[in-house]
């Protein structure tokens, strides 16, 4: 049975990436790009670094003074931050911003954040389960539904997979790949196409 009133907690900041290490020995920190959204680096003047993207406190706010892309990851420095040893002691922390201040999503965008809690269906209508957690693969995210018959799901975020989500009704419809779904039978044993002479091999 879904649940429909399942929102999620709506966090105080919104998390753009991750530090992954110091970059450098003038303070520079090396950050994993975790938004689907770009476009908030644009323009960017303060972060906040913290490990609690739902309690304000516990995030310290710096002042941007550079950013700049190495390849699949964004170089970012501020204020105050002027050795490698001061990087270190950033590393694993989120960098965000204040939910208040991200740019207004269009229509058809939507928060990390909010997937967390939606009921997931086939399009068959076969109710999977609601989103329990987003894992990021590198790839392309990945669901993992909960509270379904087939049990645990793993639900890749992809456009072949992915047909809809509905922000108002928080429900998620998929088309499901071969092999897929947990307890899906797939039949292997097809016959050998005859030969085009009619002749037996």
């Amino acid at each position: 049975m879904t649940n429909q009133s399942n929102n999620p907690r709506e966090p105080y900041f919104l998390v753009l990436g991750k530090v992954v290490r110091p970059h450098g020995i003038r303070g520079e920190l090396r950050m994993q790009i975790i938004t689907r959204l770009p476009e908030l680096f644009e323009d960017l003047d303060v972060v906040y670094l913290g490990s609690d993207k739902f309690d304000r406190r516990s995030a310290t706010r710096y002042k941007v003074t550079r950013l700049r892309q190495e390849r699949d990851v964004l170089l970012l420095a501020v204020d105050g931050m002027t050795d490698r040893n001061m990087a270190e002691s950033l590393r694993g922390k989120f960098v965000m911003i204040p939910l208040r201040d991200a740019l207004p999503l269009e229509e058809d965008e939507i928060y990390l954040f909010e997937i967390v809690g939606m009921s997931v269906y086939t399009d068959t209508d076969e109710y999977l389960g609601d989103v329990a957690e987003i894992m990021e693969t590198g790839a392309n995210d990945v669901y993992l539904l909960r509270g379904g018959n087939r049990g645990d799901v793993l639900i890749p975020d992809t456009d072949e997979v992915i047909q809809s989500i509905d922000r108002a009704n928080r429900k998620i419809i998929i088309t499901p790949l071969i092999g897929l779904l947990p307890g899906e039978v797939i039949d292997d044993d097809l016959e050998d196409e005859p030969d085009v002479d009619g002749d037996e091999a």
